[in-house]
């Protein structure tokens, strides 16, 4: 692996984590001696990357170090065009459109060759039952989880009234 190689892995590892993450986890992960690690991290901080390590603690990447990712492998673009496909066919109209304009943004900047393969991936997400929008509040529910309301949901059964409630707001309609 070369060293550039190896220090894009590094950011993306520190990227997965929230909480400080071990030095001999890190050289571990990279297949990289102790030594070896504290050299890249010393690279990538001269670079801008914002790495706070402390003795026993670990490291971690505070946020605003703008590296994007290079490319998708193509497991990862398998993977986005099934939980897309997956989302375009069971989520809400809204949360449905959204899946089939991220597929379409990716495509976009997506070299020929991996946006063939984009276009043509073979998984496909069988049939299911879809969402009656009319029962299920979903474009509420997530403004609730991003705005870190706590919800309150009260469910009988499909004939009674399902009712759905967070402190500080209520649904707009009941069904």
């Amino acid at each position: 692996m070369s060293r550039a190689q190896r220090l894009l892995d590094l950011i993306q590892i520190l990227r997965h984590h929230r909480y400080p993450v071990l030095g001999a986890t890190l050289a571990q992960d990279l297949g990289i001696s102790l030594r070896t690690l504290y050299r890249d991290i010393a690279t990538l901080q001269s670079q801008g990357a914002t790495i706070e390590g402390e003795a026993g603690v670990g490291y971690i990447l505070r946020p605003g170090f703008m590296l994007p990712p290079l490319m998708f492998s193509e497991e990862e673009i398998e993977a986005l065009v099934l939980g897309s496909r997956w989302v375009a066919n069971r989520g809400d109209s809204a949360l449905s459109q959204a899946a089939k304009n991220a597929l379409v943004k990716i495509g976009a900047v997506l070299p020929n060759d991996l946006r063939e393969k984009l276009e043509g991936a073979g998984l496909l997400v069988g049939p299911g039952e879809g969402l009656n929008e009319d029962s299920i509040e979903l474009p509420l529910l997530r403004e609730a989880i991003r705005c870190e309301k706590k919800i309150i949901i009260t469910y009988f059964d499909l004939t009674r009234v399902t009712q759905f409630a967070a402190k500080g707001w209520e649904s707009k309609r009941k069904t």
